[in-house]
């Protein structure tokens, strides 16, 4: 639905919907369940003489009687606006895997195509404040699964949920954000024009009704629905008390497969995805091992092309040399010197170099660690890497 006028029944039937999204003592499992028990609050909106019963609470019955009309008026002056859409759950655009769950959003706003909801898709999740391996790794995931067909869903946080839709772009596919907010809040600021790059490649959405700020109570709803819209979802990388190990829990309730990428026991950003795979999870090396696991279950296949690397024009044997002893865990330019038997002051020399040319990346502490990729040439040495033929 928009805010065009359409017919009076239709009319109304719109503000009745944006009525009962405002509703503050009605949630969607409450929604669900007097639906369910043949309630139409929908009908109900507005009326001054409800009927006794009907499990309706005395918070409930007094908002249907005096709805927030207000409200309702700057919702439809916002769908009014070109490419702004309310999808409620009676609508043939609400996706079906969000429908199945237990606490299915009653609407969605959305800004962009609603008919991406449908597609297939994968949720990727992780820090808001990852190393720049686990950003570099939720780019390229994102880029060749998008290119292989799935959109890429997340929830428009900084790190990790940046990188994954900036990658579902890079790769020139679909990808969904979902808000913590309403729309017309865009949270975190310094994603508005990421936001609006992904309105033109798939839409943005939100239950939460305009004007909605970000609070923390929001979030873990907006989580159900990222991994509610997905048939499975990737943990790249999390600490033991990240919100991403909230959605990968989700998801599992909700019978969708859940994948995580392993990282080095020290880093504690790889603690969380250690912990789900240890509970089940799925362990990922590659896009391929994705792939595997929904492409038979969703009809996408691995045909994507897979970009090369940049590699620099030439790699001195001394570049060479500090990579193979570095190894692939954060280490200090002291240690790295100590395992060489190099000057320190070459050391850091070196790493300046690598770090320049995007081979290594300097991480807490003053240490640092290698970004991998087929260029690495340890990856590039390894037999079958990256499970390509």
């Amino acid at each position: 639905m928009d805010g065009t006028t359409g017919s009076g029944a239709t009319h109304r039937r719109l503000r009745a919907w944006l009525a009962l999204m405002r509703a503050p003592a009605l949630g969607p499992a409450a929604f669900l369940r007097l639906r369910t028990a043949g309630v139409d609050l929908v009908g109900m909106v507005g009326t001054r003489d409800l009927p006794p019963g009907a499990g309706l609470g005395a918070d409930l019955r007094g908002y249907l009687t005096a709805p927030d009309w207000a409200g309702v008026d700057r919702d439809l002056e916002w769908l009014g606006q070109p490419g702004h859409h309310l999808v409620t759950i009676d609508d043939p655009d609400y996706p079906p895997l969000l429908r199945e769950l237990a606490d299915p959003p009653l609407a969605l706003f959305v800004r962009g195509a609603p008919a991406v909801l449908a597609l297939p898709q994968l949720a990727i999740v992780g820090s808001r404040n990852p190393t720049e391996g686990g950003r570099r790794t939720a780019h390229a995931f994102a880029a060749e699964l998008g290119a292989a067909g799935l959109a890429i869903t997340s929830g428009l946080a900084l790190g990790i949920d940046g990188a994954a839709h900036e990658g579902a772009l890079a790769g020139q596919g679909v990808t969904l954000a979902v808000a913590g907010t309403g729309l017309d809040r865009l949270y975190p600021a310094r994603h508005r024009g990421l936001a609006e790059r992904i309105v033109e490649r798939g839409a943005l959405i939100s239950e939460l009704p305009l004007g909605a700020p970000p609070l923390p109570a929001h979030f873990p709803r907006r989580n159900r629905i990222v991994s509610g819209l997905a048939a499975g979802t990737l943990v790249v990388e999390a600490s033991l008390r990240s919100g991403s190990l909230i959605t990968a829990r989700l998801a599992a309730e909700q019978g969708r497969e859940v994948f995580a990428i392993p990282g080095s026991i020290h880093n504690p950003l790889a603690r969380g995805c250690h912990r789900l795979i240890r509970q089940g999870a799925k362990l990922v090396e590659t896009a391929g091992d994705v792939l595997e696991e929904l492409g038979p279950l969703l009809g996408v296949v691995d045909n994507a092309p897979r970009p090369e690397a940049d590699r620099p024009a030439s790699l001195g044997s001394g570049q060479r040399r500090l990579l193979e002893l570095m190894g692939f865990d954060p280490v200090s330019p002291d240690e790295l010197a100590a395992r060489g038997g190099l000057a320190v002051a070459e050391v850091a020399g070196t790493l300046l170099l690598l770090e320049l040319g995007g081979w290594v990346s300097c991480v807490a502490g003053g240490r640092y660690c290698r970004l991998g990729g087929r260029a690495d040439p340890l990856w590039a040495a390894a037999p079958n890497a990256g499970g390509e033929p």
